[in-house]
């Protein structure tokens, strides 16, 4: 398996922690979310990892070389920034196979990536995309499916949304669907991507229970330094 990792953001509401560093090198209990998140995929089964960077993208390259723990590191380089969806399709230059996982280098969200790969090969998918199920979505908006698991909708962010499924951040991509002329360019893998076109393409959901935060506010930053404690090794 391989994966790429959005790991270029600034992190502008994490400024006091982050003291002018991408918001992936966000320190953990001394350590770097990146590292983190770099263990879980090895643990997962990926062999090979694109690290989509951008601002400050000296710090991450210098940090980790080709290689983490024997698992082959490559960098994409954004020369400017591209967005969400321009860094993944950046990456997958780097990318040996057909598809990749991809994710943003902010959050984590521990999904049996095997178990994804046979649903989303099963279902001959474009797109699959992690789901996680919250008692409240305000904060992120939702994601709706059908019987079948197949994506049918997506809500803006309302304050007080209720229960519901929200992205993940962790995508399934056939490497063929993202090299469509159309997605040439700076754009958001969500918007511009995923919002626009499920009604057209083979995007399916895999709703997971498993441990998921994102580091992006303070709150949930101060959160990870206790939960990820269980994850150092």
């Amino acid at each position: 398996m391989e994966a790429i990792i959005l790991a270029g953001g600034l992190g502008t509401r994490l400024q006091k922690v982050l003291r002018d560093q991408p918001k992936s090198m966000a320190l953990i209990n001394g350590r770097p979310f990146l590292e983190y998140l770099l263990d879980y995929l090895k643990w997962a089964g990926v062999r090979h990892a694109v690290l989509s960077v951008g601002y400050k993208r000296e710090t991450i390259m210098n940090h980790f070389g080709p290689t983490y723990r024997n698992m082959r590191i490559d960098f994409a380089e954004e020369a400017e920034p591209m967005g969400t969806g321009g860094g993944i399709r950046l990456a997958f230059w780097k990318i040996d196979g057909m598809r990749a996982f991809a994710m943003n280098g902010d959050s984590m969200f521990r999904v049996d990536l095997e178990k994804m790969t046979e649903a989303h090969t099963k279902k001959k998918a474009d797109v699959t995309i992690a789901l996680r199920e919250l008692p409240e979505t305000g904060r992120y908006g939702r994601v709706s499916m059908n019987r079948l698991r197949r994506i049918d909708g997506f809500e803006e962010k309302q304050p007080e949304a209720g229960r519901g499924y929200i992205n993940g951040g962790i995508y399934l991509i056939e490497k063929m669907f993202l090299m469509e002329p159309e997605f040439r360019g700076r754009f958001s893998i969500e918007k511009d991507c995923f919002e626009n076109h499920f009604k057209t393409s083979r995007m399916f959901g895999f709703p997971s229970k498993e441990y998921f935060i994102d580091i992006g506010i303070p709150e949930t930053y101060r959160q990870a330094q206790d939960d990820f404690k269980r994850f150092n090794d």
